[in-house]
């Protein structure tokens, strides 16, 4: 058997533990709650990747919510970000699955090679075959927000451009939403880390989808410190309406304080 590329590898493991992550759910749910079931699902979920890993990239650093594994980090260098279960809260509820896991490789802080599995649509969306960008829909953009907490400053964003909410749960879930054409865009700038954006970002843009931060600059990744204040994941046609609309939003809020 040829060896996996990294593109290959991604895909793979994302798969793998998605469906270790179904198994768990289906065996563990009548007998623990929600939120043990959770910790239970991302803890197995994390030592599934990063023992592959290890075994299947020794020479390459592992930065994941647990923290580093592996040979310590090189300026520049080759480092997989992953996470192994984003979405824990829709994860431990019965019937969800706008959840995801996301297994990314960056160097020269570019996310090289990623991939998101959606383990209850039984799909990987990976860098190495991206989805084709879907055709454009009639009709007022969707854009994904969160079902628990929809920041204030996107609905200022959808008014402006007569946008409709679309709540969903994970950050992987929404950016694959966008992916999928089932939503024109997510934006979201109440803090995330590299983690929650890493792969799904990566495969956005293998798409030929729009990935940035809100001001326009690029969303960098394997930096010192992981957390990133806000992105913008989009069909490239939606770019400039929706940066010009959250520059305002984001100036009027600031101005506020």
């Amino acid at each position: 058997m040829e060896p996996d590329d990294d593109h290959g590898l991604a895909a793979r493991l994302a798969g793998e533990a998605g469906r270790c992550l179904l198994d768990l759910r289906d065996r563990r749910k009548s007998e623990v709650d929600g939120r043990t079931l959770g910790d239970e699902g991302d803890g197995a979920a994390h030592e599934l990747l990063v023992t592959a890993l290890g075994e299947q990239r020794p020479h390459d650093p592992v930065l994941s919510e647990h923290g580093l594994a592996g040979p310590a980090r090189q300026p520049g260098g080759r480092v997989w970000i992953v996470d192994p279960l984003d979405g824990t809260r829709e994860f431990s509820e019965p019937g969800r699955g706008d959840w995801a896991v996301h297994v990314a490789l960056a160097e020269h802080h570019e996310v090289i090679a990623s991939a998101v599995a959606l383990p209850v649509a039984g799909r990987v969306l990976g860098t190495g075959a991206p989805p084709p960008l879907p055709p454009a829909r009639s009709g007022a953009p969707r854009i994904a927000v969160s079902r628990s907490r929809p920041p204030e400053f996107v609905a200022e964003v959808a008014a402006a451009l007569g946008a409709e909410l679309v709540p969903m749960g994970s950050a992987g879930a929404k950016i694959a939403a966008v992916v999928l054409g089932d939503v024109d865009a997510y934006l979201h700038d109440g803090g995330q880390y590299e983690w929650d954006s890493a792969a799904p970002v990566g495969v956005a843009r293998a798409s030929g989808l729009h990935a940035s931060r809100l001001d326009g600059s690029p969303l960098r990744y394997d930096r010192d410190d992981p957390w990133l204040p806000d992105l913008l994941v989009c069909r490239p046609e939606l770019a400039e309406p929706l940066l010009s609309a959250a520059r305002a939003a984001t100036g009027r809020a600031e101005g506020s304080r």
